[in-house]
Order: structure tokens, then sequence, then C-alpha cells
């Protein structure tokens, strides 16, 4: 599977809507739904569950990532990951990478350090 590095340095090809979408599994997205309204203290419903990744355009993305503020920014500032933008860490992602996502900033980093040379 192709690796999809979410602007925030989520890897999409590990989520669980992303694997659901692509699997086009229903049993997939009952899980996730279920996970998702525990963890985050929401109502989601099998069919809430739908992304194709996170650069993805349209409906092809998870409900949230209509509103998300780092993937908005990281569109309008046309990079590929927040690793490429010359603002890289901001406040948006600092505040992200404390919930507990050190894999995110570490993956980041790497990604930073590459594009700078």
């Amino acid at each position: 599977m192709e690796e999809i590095v979410a602007y925030c340095g989520l890897l999409c090809h590990e989520c669980g809507a992303y694997l659901a979408t692509v699997n086009n599994d229903d049993k997939k997205r009952a899980l996730v739904a279920e996970q998702w309204s525990k963890e985050y203290k929401v109502d989601l419903k099998p069919e809430d569950i739908h992304c194709t990744g996170c650069p993805s355009e349209g409906e092809n993305v998870f409900s949230y990532c209509h509103v998300c503020e780092i993937r908005k920014c990281a569109k309008e500032n046309e990079v590929l990951t927040c690793g490429h933008c010359y603002d890289y860490p901001c406040g948006k992602l600092e505040k992200f990478f404390q919930r507990n996502v050190p894999d995110c900033k570490i993956r980041l980093d790497e990604i930073r350090k590459k594009f700078r040379g």
C-alpha cells in the first residue's frame, strides 16, 4: 500500500478510516466509528467513516478534515506536509503534538531535514 503522510504527519495509510474506505470494509467502518465515538466523545456512525487520505479533495476525506486548521493552513500554503512549510513548526502543530502524537513530530522533523537539505 502506498504511504500517504497527512499534512500533520499522521500516516493516512495506517488510519482506520482510510483502510475501511480503500478496502470497502463495512466491519472496519463500524469498528472505527465505535472506537472514535468513545475516544473523541462524538456520535459517529459507520457511514461517517469515509476517507481517501488527507491530501484528497472534496467529500473524499473524513468529516473533521473539512474543519481541520492544520489541513486548511497546509492547503493554503500549498505544501506537501507541514514539514515542507517555512513556518514549521507553528503553534497549530505544537498544540497538536501535545496530544500524544510524538511520531508525527518525528516524521515531520525528518521530512523537514530532507526538505531543507
